[in-house]
This record gives structure tokens, sequence and C-alpha cells, in this order.
């Protein structure tokens, strides 16, 4: 079994109710921390049948499940082209035979069947019945779980989350049909109150996503919730106008990374399969030397990086967030190489990239270790303190962060996914100190300006901005 970095399963249970130590349905929710995705695995333990809903890229975690049980994978459901994160819906329809279902608006070029609104999905005791709830994308829908005559369920996928909804900006030029994000938050609106809020309050939620998905903007990091409790609490389902709402869901959202347009097209059409899209990625000899000018993602730590790298690098370290900051740093049609420390964290990034579609624009990928010809001076924090007027001073938040708090009065904010693109707006008449909110992304940013500014000074606060906090 390949490794899945950041993943985690949670269970949740429906007891049969002539028998309480009989399970008669099980619910797994599966977590991918890294793309703070969710998905699902319906059980039906009686017909010992599964349904999966919104797979990520390696499927191998549901077929364990499905052994671990004794039961066969029949079906799979994509609530709407994901934008974040690469479903592997195609490889098991190949595998397994499993039929795939999608709303007709998607225009899957993938074999299987429209599950529009009012479409129903039986097995065993339980009953999936499709709501067509468009707003973050035309071809979103909302699965209902009946079971034994009851709904007790539904899977939100990115429509509602715990504590936000789907933000309606990411099909304006991405998908088999696209539309402004005026026309889906305002379709938002209307899925919401005529067609989720219509369920009963104890029906438990279960959304796609949960704080740190680029998304929504203000989700909670619970996994779960129920309607009645989202009504009461979750700022978009109050009572307000529709004009209202629709101000209030387009203000403010995330930057959209480089990757989710393709990963929307890539999903359309389905993945290829992951352990051949893993194994097809070319391992380089250590210290391996890329041509100059290619485009290298080093993935060690930047105190590591700082000391020895090669000319050009950008320094997107291994963490929970790599893949999200590789697909906004790096455009989906670029070819990169990857370095590493080690070859188990190698095997992890490619991991990681592959969960958005990146592992076949790895050129080669190598371990890098000893001594590399640039280094990256550290910073005087003292000096800086006392005279700031020396530096320029980029800061790469998004907007949103900087316009709730702004650390340095003159300072250039360019965010950060924009930063390779418009690097040479920045004056290089004297020393360049980059700086973000923690110093992961100051890490990438002062690389990038690094090697766009190769006659200047460019300095790193990294973690020293606590200090000014």
């Amino acid at each position: 079994m390949l490794a899945s970095p950041g993943y985690r399963r949670v269970r949740l249970s429906i007891t049969h109710p002539a028998n309480p130590s009989y399970y008669s349905m099980k619910i797994q929710q599966f977590e991918d921390k890294g793309l703070a995705h969710y998905s699902y695995a319906i059980l039906s333990t009686c017909a010992g049948k599964i349904v999966l809903i919104d797979p990520a890229r390696n499927p191998q975690p549901y077929y364990d499940y499905a052994a671990a049980n004794n039961a066969e994978i029949v079906a799979v459901i994509e609530t709407h082209q994901h934008a974040d994160f690469v479903s592997s819906h195609l490889e098991i329809h190949q595998t397994t035979g499993a039929k795939i279902y999608a709303h007709s608006l998607v225009g899957a070029d993938y074999p299987h069947e429209a599950f529009d609104e009012g479409a129903e999905l039986q097995f065993g005791k339980i009953k999936l019945k499709s709501l067509h709830t468009p707003g973050h994308s035309p071809d979103s829908i909302c699965i209902v779980l009946e079971h034994e005559g009851k709904d007790k369920a539904v899977f939100t996928g990115d429509t509602l989350f715990i504590g936000d909804v789907g933000r309606p900006d990411l099909r304006e030029n991405a998908g088999n049909i696209t539309a402004k994000r005026e026309e889906l938050a305002r379709q938002m609106y209307r899925s919401t109150r005529d067609k989720l809020m219509k369920l009963e309050d104890e029906v438990i939620v279960y959304p796609a996503h949960g704080a740190g998905t680029l998304c929504g903007k203000s989700l909670s990091d619970a996994n779960s919730s129920t309607l009645g409790a989202e009504k009461r609490s979750n700022y978009a389902l109050q009572h307000m106008s529709e004009d209202a709402f629709m101000e209030i869901l387009t203000a403010d959202q995330p930057f959209i990374p480089k990757y989710f347009g393709y990963d929307v097209d890539l999903n359309k059409k389905g993945a290829a399969a992951y352990k051949s899209g893993i194994a097809a990625v070319l391992k380089l000899e250590k210290n391996y030397k890329p041509k100059p000018g290619a485009l290298l993602v080093d993935a060690r730590s930047e105190k590591i990086f700082k000391q020895s790298h090669y000319k050009g690098a950008i320094n997107i370290q291994n963490g929970g967030k790599f893949e999200t900051w590789l697909g906004s740093i790096v455009g989906p049609g670029e070819e990169f190489y990857l370095a590493a420390a080690s070859n188990r964290e190698l095997d992890e990034l490619i991991a990681k990239a592959a969960k958005i579609g990146y592992e076949s624009n790895i050129k080669g990928a190598f371990i890098l270790g000893g001594e590399a010809p640039e280094s990256t001076p550290p910073l005087d924090v003292s000096d800086f303190k006392a005279n700031q007027g020396k530096y320029t001073i980029v800061d790469v938040r998004n907007r949103t962060e900087v316009k709730e708090k702004s650390f340095f009065k003159d300072a250039i904010n360019i965010p950060l996914p924009e930063l390779r693109e418009r690097a040479k707006e920045v004056p290089a008449d004297k020393p360049v100190l980059v700086h973000c909110a923690g110093g992961y992304r100051s890490a990438a940013g002062s690389s990038i300006v690094e090697a766009a500014l190769p006659h200047t000074k460019v300095l790193d606060l990294g973690e020293a901005i606590n200090t000014f906090k």
C-alpha cells in the first residue's frame, strides 16, 4: 500500500433499531489533512456493498476498507467536478467495475450514469437521493441518505460546509459549464434555502472539506454537524435577502491556486491510475544538477536550503500544505525537478504532487545533500528593527490578510501565488526583506525573489515576524 500523507479515518455507525449490537449501516469518513478533504464509504452490512462519495486520488484505502468488511464497492458518486484535488473515480470503476454517478451538467467523459435531481440509488436498506444544489458549481449535487425510511444524513460536497458554504468563483473559466460568481452565489442562496434547509434538523451534515481548504473562507475544524446546528450558527444560513447573501459570499474569498482549473478538467476526463503515475516519475542520481534555467522545487527545510542550494531553486518546504503551495506557485503546464533530503521524503512529495495531478509534471526527482553553490545570508533582526528604511519590504500574504492587519507601513504586497510573475516589480536598489505571517511562505517567497534579482541581497524575516505581532 502506498503512503497517503496526512490521511486518517473516522468511523460513524447507525445501529439496527431491533438489535443495537448489530450495525446495519456504517459510514466511514476518510480525511486527507493536507487538502482538508473528506471522502466517504457508505457500507450496507446486510448487503455487503459499499458506495463511495468523492474519493481521493489514492484508491487503496477504500480497497482496504472493503476487504476488511468483506464488502464490494458497487458505486462512486461525485458531488461535482472537484477543483482542489484529483478523484480516483475512473480508476475505481476500471478496477472494481463500480458504476460512477454524477450530475449530467458535469459533461463527464468517463463512463457514468446521470444522478440528477430526484435520482435514487438503493442498496440494502439504504437509499441515496440526489439534490441538485448549484452554487459552488453549476453541476453540484448533495446526497441525502435515507435509512429504513428516514433521512439520516446528507453528503454536501462543496455546497454546505461546517460554518460556511462553498465559494462561487471557481467556475467562471473552468468546467463543462461556466457561470459568473454573482450568478452562482444567487443559486447557492436558493439551493440552501429551498433544498438543504428543508431537511430535518437532526439530519447529519457530512461535507467534502474542513478548515484549511481554499474552497470556502470561514470553515470550522469540525468534521460533521447537523442541519439544525448549521441553521443556528452558520453565517450563510441566517435570514437575509438574496442580494445581501450574494454580496457577502462574493466578498473576500481566498486566492485561486493555479492548478484549480486544471483539476476541474482532469476530473471531467478521469485521471490515470495512481500507482502507475507515481511509478512513472523518473528518479535521478543524488545531487543531480538540472540545466541552467530549469525549474527546481527544493522541498528541504528552509534552514538547510539557505545554507546550500542550487541557483534559481524555489524553496517549497515539505509540510502540511506542500501540494497546495506547489499548485499555487507552479502552473499546471510547467515541468519541474523535485529535490528532497531523503528517499522517504522524496516518495512522500511525489505522492503529494499526485493528489493534485502534478506527478506527470515532475521531469526528475533526486536527493540533494552536501554542498551546493548558493546560500542565503542570515538576517540581522536587530538591525532591521532599528533601520527598517534601509530595506525594501515585501509582504507575500494574501490581500485579505493585509487588509486585516499590516505589519510594516511601506511594505509592498505581492501575494505568494503571484510572486514569480511579479518579482521584477520589486525595487533592486537596496536589500529586500520578505515576510509572511509565520515563516513558511516567506521561505518560498524569498527564494523566488532571490532568483529574480540575482544582484540584490534578499533576506527572509521567517519566524521572526512573530516578534512584530
